[in-house]
């Protein structure tokens, strides 16, 4: 058996820091931080770089969660920029072809996969309404200037190596559906290689370089009731979508305060409402009374951590739905933290894995698989409605201590979100680990029936978890994700040090300082 050792260290500087799943997205935040944005800035840009240099997980024909935390502790804010069903879905578009009752995530399937590929799986879109939102109300960025960095990458072109041609062989079967996206990502049918000299190539996206364009030269809002809006409808609807001009014009992002609870000495904040963040918090009230004192690694804490959070999807289910059918690492995540202490914490998606698959002509941007988080029952929680926002998994959080800001923290994976987050947080408050140590502990997933459990955890830990539940023990590997795919900063105001951490098995993220651009 062949055993690899997989490390990266957490970053640490006396300023602000950026941590994300790609390394340039998270040098372009940094550098916005260098030159005197805040964390809001450097946020808003490392996710628009993100839709360019990992376009399959995040986009701007997507959508997402943020919240900001201001420096003193006074301001928690929320904003759900989420993806919506359109005015003109109903349940009967998506007619079931039988199958399963549904139970367990197992919802019937839909003629077609309606529901998740395709036009008819697309919701309106909320990432540049939100991020425009954020900009305007906590950043000091333009809009033109946030987007300068992601307009250069998409005129390079997102680097192709080893992992792109992974990621691409991966969706091979759902990107050859349709010809503008196998056009762009494919090289005449196959995935992209990597040059055999070792040099690095690019896959230039002049369409999206053109959009964001236009984009920064007219507004955020264009996107929604201009030109570009135009040129999405006809796209969207020559394809077979029922979305239309109406439905991006009357989108609006919503800002919120944020939903809370205390957790052992800390504040633990969420975005209220249909996501994650309120089963984070109620898996975080159980552990609060059920978690052995002080321990965090054996098989008594894994019990704890199993049973609070498998209760806690099994209310989910029966009070809310649930908002997918995998665990796949289709997001991205931002964390975020400023030489003067605001930080943001940040989740963008596409749902599935390059989405519905489509990518708009005239736009040059994958499209959201939205309709997919939908329940297509009748008459059950989270069903699809005219005008609808599915339940999301996304839950990016920040915790207070002493009233400030202290950590971000997020994590892309489907389903596997706040079960990693609800562990991460617990191994750092409860333990009193550093992030480094933190994210190379192993972890347990709860939301399945079975639960998953990582191979490199003691031996006591499957034996116990199984005294309730069926087990299955794996590795956290590259591909497929079974344990989601955090990223964190975090803010030491006694030593007045920032620690930033990424997920350790994947080569591309990074968490990047202002004042080194090291990663």
């Amino acid at each position: 058996m062949q055993t690899w050792n997989i490390d990266k260290r957490q970053m640490e500087t006396g300023k602000g820091i950026v941590a994300a799943q790609h390394f340039e997205a998270a040098e372009a935040g940094a550098k916005v931080l260098a030159d005197g944005g805040n964390a809001m800035d450097a946020a808003v840009v490392t996710a628009l770089v993100l839709s360019v240099v990992e376009p399959w997980l995040s986009g701007v024909g997507g959508g997402g969660l943020l919240l900001w935390a201001d420096a003193d502790g006074t301001t928690v804010d929320t904003l759900d920029f989420n993806v919506r069903a359109s005015r003109n879905v109903s349940r009967e578009q998506y007619p079931l072809k039988g199958g399963r009752d549904g139970d367990w995530f197992d919802w019937p399937a839909v003629e077609g996969d309606r529901n998740i590929t395709g036009y008819t799986s697309i919701g309106v879109p909320g990432a540049i309404a939100g991020f425009a939102a954020a900009l305007e109300k906590y950043g000091t960025l333009s809009w033109a200037e946030a987007l300068e960095p992601a307009i250069a990458l998409a005129e390079r072109g997102m680097i192709v190596d080893w992992f792109t041609s992974l990621c691409l062989t991966i969706d091979l079967a759902g990107l050859s559906q349709f010809p503008d996206t196998a056009a762009l990502f494919l090289d005449e049918g196959k995935p992209r290689k990597v040059a055999q000299t070792g040099e690095e190539t690019y896959l230039p996206m002049p369409a999206k370089a053109k959009m964001l364009r236009k984009l920064a030269q007219r507004g955020a809002r264009d996107f929604y009731e201009g030109e570009i809006a135009r040129g999405l409808v006809e796209d969207l609807q020559a394809g077979g979508s029922v979305i239309d001009l109406e439905d991006l014009a009357v989108y609006a992002p919503r800002w919120a305060t944020s939903q809370s609870s205390a957790y052992r000495d800390c504040d633990v904040h969420v975005v209220p409402g249909l996501c994650g963040g309120p089963s984070l918090l109620q898996t975080m009230d159980t552990l609060r009374e059920s978690l052995p004192d002080g321990a965090v690694t054996g098989a008594g804490a894994a019990s704890a951590y199993a049973r609070a959070i498998r209760g806690t999807y099994q209310d989910r289910l029966k009070t809310m739905g649930h908002a997918s059918k995998k665990g796949e690492d289709c997001t991205s995540h931002v964390s975020v933290v400023d030489a003067a202490g605001n930080m943001v914490s940040l989740t963008n998606t596409l749902l599935s894995r390059f989405g519905s698959k489509v990518l708009l002509p005239q736009s040059g941007i994958l499209m959201n698989n939205g309709m997919m988080w939908f329940d297509p029952r009748e008459g059950v929680p989270n069903s699809i409605a005219p005008g609808a926002q599915p339940l999301a998994n996304m839950s990016p959080v920040i915790l207070l201590r002493d009233g400030r800001p202290w950590l971000a923290i997020g994590a892309a994976g489907g389903r596997q979100i706040f079960p990693a987050l609800t562990q991460l947080i617990s191994y750092v408050v409860d333990g009193g680990m550093s992030l480094h140590e933190a994210f190379h502990t192993p972890r347990l997933d709860g939301s399945g029936p079975t639960i998953v459990v990582d191979r490199d955890a003691p031996a006591d830990v499957a034996a116990s978890v199984a005294e309730h539940f069926p087990v299955r023990i794996t590795s956290n590997t590259l591909h497929p994700v079974c344990f989601a795919i955090p990223s964190a900063v975090l803010s030491d105001r006694t030593s007045g040090r920032r620690y930033g951490m990424v997920h350790p098995v994947n080569p591309w993220t990074a968490a990047v300082a202002e004042d080194t651009g090291d990663a």
